[in-house]
């Protein structure tokens, strides 16, 4: 394993990044090859794996490269003609994609590979390319990797090679280098096929004062000692410029160069940029793996072990807040002109100065929060690999389809509903959808259909999962509920109570556990990590139809918005998303059950009352609760009414954690500061219905009286 130092390591952040996006790239075109394909789909997928190859070969993962080379000349077989795709070629590129990943992670960690399952994947990789198994050499001494496919850096026989090796003339354009050419990655790549010598030409170097520093004046005579084939040679080089000289000369051969090569341009890779200065190499030195060129390149923003997260900015994002800033600025100069004293004359300018100070901090503040903004696609690209991977294991023909992809939400957001995600859509694989036959036989088409989406609507974002399967068998749910002891023998459920059963902890209607569900944990899982972002989670289901789970976040987590309401002298705010609805008060729907608690009927139903004044313990302005506000507040799909003296505005606040600058606070998810500077608390609903929960109240007693 190569080690970087820490410079260079914040240049290989480009690799690893690319090298992902790179991969993602595979794998999406993979899971949507056939036969029918045209040739630019697998064009796309090659041109992938290239690039990956070519910037491991660049940062010296030899490894990576050797590796990745070995897939790309089983792509490459394909996009020629010369080997079909199939099934069986499809998942095996597939698990390449996996090995892939972890090999970069292991790079970019410092760790070791994995060779036995390296050495695995080669030779199911060999054997499709009817290649013979041999022993994986290191760098140095050259040699094949297990599979037989000749890598670089190893010196494998293969069709084509021509005697020892090969004497390599090059000659570039001046603007080489401003065409953002790289010339030391050729000798990087030629150093990983055999034994190099590099002998520059300095000829055409002009007087000191008459250099260009963008210019290139340099060419190149190189020796490569090998067996290596001239189509190697050729693709190492097809980055080079039209007007370059360019020949390749079989060592030992009197004759005439076996080709001069003028490909059309191509941009530079993108995986390193190195200072030009060190595209000089010493006459006579031979190089076995040239040292990888430093760069100045700006850190690619993404979240690695060890190190803080941080995301790419669109720069238009950028732009935005660079303008906003400027438009503060113009209204600081105006308000300031009012610090030596204020003409009563000049009223109108101040508060035009102030309308034009909230209309700036609003934006910019809309700017700020955007930059933190992601699309969900970033969640949702992981799904057609999980499906396409599960619905082979389950024996089930499945079709995966996405919506609102382009839907932007907060990254800590997306990061936290991504695990929520998979257990909903593996619970829909396992339990949802039927069987082929199954389905025939219910008169469906045999293959059925997950859809995820994702939309706005009012200052949320919903996310569905949606299947067409068989629906929840509630019968099933209600007789493994009371077997578990989760409900008592005689409780009778509505439909919608049944389904909400799946959400309990330790409920599972699997006759046998398996790798992919039936151990009574996942569902609970999905509603705790929903109920921690501030959202909720119902489902929806139609027997024979399918099932629908619909899940409800806030936008972000940092900004709130809020219902102020007053207990008091004291004022709390309650997240909008948790408010049903606000009603007054009539004493004849009120009644108390033993214990001392309160319910309140509302149409129905009866919901506990909590009066905040008795939890906060704080004086309100009267204790006669119609004198008050009930606030119909819901959580964890359970509702209580909530008693407060007055209502306020609704605004958006910025929450401040109360348990990382005081302590955690029984029903306060944390603080915020309002605009005449008091400290008012946010509400935290669930605790709220916790503690209703746990009151003894009987309302059975009540719907006698």
């Amino acid at each position: 394993m190569m080690n970087l130092d820490a410079e260079m390591m914040e240049i290989a952040k480009v690799f690893f990044q690319e090298s992902r996006e790179g991969l993602d790239a595979m794998e999406s075109g993979l899971l949507g090859l056939d036969n029918s394909t045209d040739g630019e789909t697998i064009n796309t997928i090659f041109r992938a794996a290239h690039s990956i190859k070519g910037g491991a070969a660049t940062f010296g993962f030899s490894e990576v490269a050797g590796f990745t080379h070995g897939v790309e000349t089983l792509l490459d077989d394909m996009r020629n003609g010369r080997r079909p795709v199939t099934a069986e070629a499809i998942q095996i590129l597939l698990q390449s994609c996996d090995c892939l990943r972890e090999m970069i992670a292991a790079a970019e960690a410092g760790a070791g590979f994995d060779k036995a399952r390296i050495d695995a994947l080669n030779a199911e990789i060999a054997q499709l390319l009817d290649q013979s198994t041999t022993v994986t050499p290191t760098p140095a001494q050259g040699g094949a990797v297990p599979g037989g496919a000749a890598l670089p850096g190893t010196g494998a026989a293969s069709p084509g090679a021509a005697g020892t090796g090969w004497r390599i003339q090059f000659e570039p354009v001046a603007d080489l280098l401003r065409l953002r050419n790289e010339p030391t990655r050729m000798f990087a790549e030629l150093a990983a096929l055999g034994e190099i010598t590099v002998r520059a030409d300095f000829s055409r170097l002009p007087a000191l004062d008459a250099i260009d520093p963008e210019a290139c004046y340099l060419s190149w005579d190189i020796e490569l000692v090998g067996n290596i084939a001239r189509a190697q040679l050729t693709e190492i080089f097809d980055w080079v410029d039209p007007g370059c000289r360019l020949e390749f000369t079989p060592i030992g051969s009197p004759a005439a160069p076996a080709a001069a090569v003028a490909p059309a341009p191509a941009p530079a890779p993108a995986t390193a940029t190195a200072p030009r200065a060190s595209a000089v190499v010493p006459s006579g030195v031979t190089v076995q793996r040239p040292a990888v060129p430093h760069a100045a390149v700006a850190p690619v923003a993404q979240r690695s072990s060890g190190e803080s997260a941080s995301i790419r900015v669109a720069t238009e994002k950028l732009d935005s807040i660079i303008n906003l800033v400027g438009e503060l600025l113009i209204t600081q100069s105006m308000l300031a002109a009012f610090a030596d004293g204020l003409d009563t004359s000049k009223l109108d300018m101040l508060r035009q100065g102030l309308s034009q100070l909230a209309r700036n901090t609003r934006e910019l503040q809309e700017s700020v929060m955007q930059i933190r903004m992601l699309p969900i696609s970033f969640a949702f690209n992981r799904f057609p690999r999980l499906v396409h991977d599960l619905s082979r294991k389950l024996g089930k023909s499945v079709e995966i389809k996405l919506v609102g992809e382009h839907t932007e939400l907060d990254k800590t957001v997306l990061e936290k509903i991504s695990d929520p995600l998979v257990h909903l859509v593996r619970n829909s694989l396992d339990h949802g959808l039927e069987t082929p036959q199954q389905r025939e036989a219910s008169g469906k088409p045999p293959s059925g259909t997950i859809e995820l989406a994702a939309f706005h609507e009012g200052g949320s974002i919903i996310i569905e999962v949606k299947d067409d399967g068989a629906g929840l068998n509630r019968p099933r749910i209600l007789q493994k509920a009371r077997e578990r002891g989760l409900i008592a023998p005689d409780q009778d459920l509505s439909d919608e109570q049944i389904d909400n059963l799946i959400f309990m902890a330790g409920f599972s209607t699997a006759e046998q556990v398996s790798d992919v569900s039936g151990r009574g944990v996942g569902m609970d899982v999905v509603r705790q990590n929903i109920n921690d972002l501030g959202g909720h989670v119902q489902i929806f289901s139609r027997a024979g139809q399918g099932s629908t789970v619909r899940i409800r976040l806030p936008l972000t987590l940092a900004i709130l918005d809020g219902q102020l309401v007053r207990v008091g002298r004291e004022i709390y705010i309650i997240s909008l998303l948790a408010i049903v609805e606000t009603i007054q008060v009539a004493r004849d729907r009120l009644s108390s059950v033993l214990g001392g608690s309160e319910v309140f009927r509302l149409r129905e139903e009866y919901l506990p009352v909590i009066r905040l004044c008795d939890f906060f313990d704080i004086e309100p302005d009267s204790r006669d609760v119609e004198d008050g506000l009930l606030v119909v507040v819901e959580a964890d799909n359970r509702r209580v009414c909530v008693l407060v003296d007055d209502l306020l505005a609704q605004q958006q606040v910025v929450i401040k954690s109360l348990a990382a600058n005081f302590k955690p606070v029984l029903g306060v998810a944390g603080a915020t500061i309002l605009g005449d500077g008091a400290v008012a608390l946010i509400i935290d609903v669930r605790d709220l219905i916790r503690a209703a929960v746990q009151r003894p109240r009987n309302i059975n007693a009540v719907r006698a009286a």
